[in-house]
């Protein structure tokens, strides 16, 4: 049966006024691209929206053929989970290989898949066996990406929630939770040896949302404000989500591994929300992932005060609004996009118009519904304590990036055109 779907006919995406900046920009926006719902356009629509936004990476939380087949021959970094219900078959070293040559290597090299997260936020679901199971699973992959010579071209790590943290202010005394101290060490042994990034999913939207009295909404949402001086190391920070990063060097430099490299798996901000969710609008979303998109492509911010020449690694969350996740109405709201292709909102940019048969897909035409097989720690981001999660307060500076928008016009495939992709992870 031929697959439809209310998918737009003309993209937006930004172009910097300054192309030679793109080309020599070494920073690149990845995109989550999850997918519990029953409306969400079809892979190739998706994948045409992951370049409309200039994103080079993006972050899968199964290994869905369909998606993986789309993303063959695009130039896009993929990295697929493995999600916490695997972890006790992944301890067998035979059945990860078992699992990669089924699930992985039918798609490469086409396909540029560049790692494996093994369970998602695994430490902070106080479940023993999952914690226990964790690491095995981590060298089992690792060991059957080795027998397969695969090793070179796809890491092993894992999601954390910023829950590990004991402490994170100021970010200089960033310190884990004495209690997954055992558990941490060797999974950081296990990823300096292997050259695997630490990834934590860091929201400064919980922070707001569990004290909006007392956290600057500005300084979370990357606006204009004084900012904050860590009292220790004497470094200012304009914006939460850079304060969270350093905390999390901070508390790998603890361990002895301040030089492993920390990405931001997830980081958004939910469009819409409960009544009891302050913050949670359009308005909030749009600065907060707008602003980060423009800071992150700044030639003049490159890095975190306290790593200033380390390259920034961010995935925004998220690709789609999902209809089907539990939880409050936040849970699905965080996406850039509507299921039929239109943005949520404006990242800042006044928007074209949209032919009308492109839009208001009420009837949800896009892929069938889908039994969700991603790990609970992504069904339900919110549900950690949030103040425990993430208490940085202080404000923020917006670098102002001039954009255009440019519509381009789609063809049966994609988008025609400049393939412009923006350097900003």
């Amino acid at each position: 049966m031929e697959e439809h779907s209310a998918f737009p006919r003309f993209f937006f995406i930004f172009f910097i006024t300054t192309v030679a900046h793109l080309a020599t920009s070494v920073v690149s926006i990845g995109v989550n691209y999850g997918q519990i719902a029953n409306n969400l356009p079809s892979p190739d629509d998706a994948v045409a929206l992951v370049k409309c936004i200039g994103a080079t990476k993006v972050k899968l939380y199964d290994a869905d053929p369909r998606v993986l087949k789309a993303f063959a021959n695009t130039g896009v970094e993929v990295m697929v989970g493995l999600g916490n219900e695997y972890m006790s078959r992944m301890k067998d070293p035979t059945k990860a290989q078992a699992w990669i040559k089924a699930n992985l290597q039918p798609y490469l090299p086409a396909t540029k898949i560049t790692s494996i997260f093994v369970g998602n936020e695994v430490l902070t679901f106080n479940d023993s066996s999952l914690t226990s199971n964790l690491l095995p699973a981590m060298q089992s992959v690792h060991t059957a990406l080795l027998n397969l010579a695969l090793d070179k071209q796809i890491t092993v790590t894992t999601t954390h929630s910023l829950a590990v943290l004991q402490t994170s202010y100021p970010p200089s005394a960033g310190a884990f939770r004495p209690d997954l101290a055992p558990c941490l060490a060797p999974i950081l042994s296990f990823q300096a040896k292997t050259g695997s990034p630490f990834l934590i999913n860091a929201y400064p939207y919980f922070a707001y949302k569990a004290n909006p009295k007392q956290v600057p909404l500005d300084f979370v949402l990357f606006q204009p404000n004084q900012g904050m001086v860590d009292p220790s190391s004497n470094l200012h920070y304009d914006n939460m989500l850079f304060a969270q990063i350093d905390a999390v060097y901070s508390a790998l430099d603890s361990l002895g591994y301040g030089k492993l490299p920390v990405h931001i798996s997830e980081t958004g901000w939910p469009s819409k929300g409960d009544e009891d969710e302050a913050g949670a609008n359009l308005e909030n979303a749009k600065k907060y992932n707008g602003n980060l998109i423009k800071m992150a492509i700044s030639s003049s911010k490159k890095g975190t005060p306290s790593r200033p020449n380390s390259d920034l690694n961010i995935y925004v969350f998220a690709l789609f609004n999902e209809n089907m996740k539990p939880g409050p109405t936040s849970e699905r709201n965080y996406g850039l996009f509507k299921p039929d292709g239109t943005p949520a909102y404006p990242l800042g940019f006044s928007l074209a118009s949209v032919p009308n048969d492109a839009v208001n897909n009420s009837t949800g035409t896009g892929t069938p519904p889908r039994p969700p097989t991603s790990s609970t720690g992504y069904l339900s981001i919110s549900s950690a304590s949030s103040l425990e999660r993430y208490c940085l307060v202080g404000p923020s500076l917006c670098f102002l990036v001039t954009v255009v928008l440019i519509i381009l016009k789609q063809s049966e495939k994609g988008v025609k055109g400049v393939d412009v992709a923006f350097a900003v992870r």
